[in-house]
């Protein structure tokens, strides 16, 4: 077991590098076509995990009313430095301090993977959820804690059933990050949707797109959009 949110806040200086530098990140390779997933606006948006806040500026820019949320104080610092106009919460998501039915948009991108308690999350997204609300997320392909052999051919390993906490030191275009989430299989995320009465109504599968533009023959991310059943 990890602690997903001290990590996050330990490197979160180098995320705001990251996640700004133009193109570095994939979410740049990958925002348009996720956000047609997104319903259009209605009364409230809630962005699960919003980071530096990212997302939620181009939520606004789209006519959502976001309020963004993240453990992280100095994630949630840089998103108000940002976007001083926005609503940006320093919260927990397994207990958000909002009322029952308050959002009738929920979006966690790339969140739900890095919260240690994945199943109480996606519950109190669904508490706060409207009933004939959406919850849209994308998390990390399942697949992805695979490896990829000699030969090209793509094989998950031995403990994608288990599951894992990883930390991930990397660099791209001299910009180091440091990555830390949990692999979760496909079932436990299913299992999470289940428990809170959610239902599946979409399904995506990306191909990875590498910043050279080159396309893996994988997923990369797994996008769903789920509704209270």
């Amino acid at each position: 077991m990890g602690n997903a949110a001290e990590d996050w806040e330990e490197h979160a200086r180098k995320w705001i590098t990251w996640t700004r530098t133009p193109g570095l990140d994939s979410y740049w390779r990958y925002i348009d076509d996720f956000l047609k997933l997104v319903p259009a606006p209605g009364k409230s948006t809630l962005d699960l995990g919003c980071g530096e806040g990212r997302l939620s500026r181009d939520l606004t820019e789209h006519g959502h009313q976001v309020t963004g949320i993240d453990v992280s104080t100095t994630l949630i610092d840089a998103a108000r430095e940002a976007h001083p106009e926005g609503e940006y919460l320093l919260a927990d998501a397994c207990d958000l301090p909002f009322e029952d039915e308050s959002f009738d948009v929920v979006i966690a991108y790339n969140a739900l993977m890095d919260i240690d308690d994945m199943a109480g999350a996606v519950r109190e997204a669904a508490r706060v959820l409207t009933p004939d609300g959406k919850f849209v997320i994308s998390v990390v392909h399942p697949a992805n804690t695979g490896r990829k052999t000699e030969d090209g051919a793509f094989v998950v390993g031995d403990t994608y059933f288990e599951g894992t906490y990883q930390r991930e030191e990397v660099e791209r275009d001299g910009v180091p990050m440091v990555f830390a989430g949990y692999t979760h299989p496909l079932t436990r995320y299913t299992d999470a949707f289940e428990a809170s009465g959610l239902l599946i109504e979409a399904v995506r599968e990306p191909k990875a797109v590498h910043s050279d533009g080159s396309v893996s023959p994988y997923p990369w991310h797994l996008w769903l959009r789920v509704v209270k059943g």
